[in-house]
């Protein structure tokens, strides 16, 4: 387990477990919001169409399907702001951009534009805190929840652990605010380094 969590105890769910718990626990949410911190470069996203089109080389399908999915995207942000809080988010970027984050970043710009802001932090501004490994994938709900997501190793979701003690949750919660007050607004970081590359190939198979 990552220095930053310290050894704290945790309750493991199981992929169905931790849905439904998420999904109990998000709108309720309130004050000081939902923050993201996000440090993989590769994950697979079977159950995401554009994902989909992505993995089998259809670059073009891929943004279309992510174009449809705007009025989704509006709607879920505006439900979380009429529920009284907001969503932000850091996402840790490596470069060269590797094909899979290239695709994550046209989602995050979406949503971004929709009301999930998100922030991009280089891999350089993290490497102080990864001397005993990558920093975890974790979200905070509020002050009293938080959320470590486990993946297997061909980057596919399997598992959570959950976290409640209050003291461990502020503390991520502080680390992930600092990293978003110092990174940059995912929309400028886009039309940098991201509008101008080649459009990705074909996933290989695991």
């Amino acid at each position: 387990m990552h220095e930053l969590l310290r050894g704290a105890d945790f309750e493991w769910l199981p992929l169905d477990s931790y849905r439904e718990d998420f999904e109990r626990h998000f709108w309720h949410t309130g004050s000081p919001g939902f923050w993201k911190l996000e440090r993989g470069q590769y994950f697979q996203e079977p159950e995401n169409d554009s994902w989909q089109a992505f993995a089998r080389g259809d670059w073009a399908k891929s943004l279309e399907l992510i174009e449809a999915q705007l009025p989704t995207m509006r709607d879920y942000y505006g439900r979380i702001a009429d529920s009284g809080f907001a969503a932000k988010r850091v996402r840790v970027v490596e470069e060269p951009v590797t094909d899979y984050l290239q695709w994550e970043l046209h989602v995050l710009r979406a949503r971004d534009a929709n009301g999930g802001l998100v922030r991009v932090i280089g891999a350089e501004m993290v490497g102080e805190w990864e001397t005993s490994g990558p920093l975890p994938e974790i979200y905070t709900l509020g002050t009293e929840l938080m959320y470590e997501a486990i993946y297997d190793e061909t980057g596919i979701l399997d598992s959570a652990r959950k976290f409640t003690a209050r003291e461990v949750i502020e503390r991520c919660r502080r680390f992930i605010v600092d990293l978003y007050t110092k990174g940059e607004p995912l929309q400028s970081y886009f039309d940098r380094r991201v509008v101008t590359l080649p459009a990705p190939g074909r996933v290989p198979e695991a």
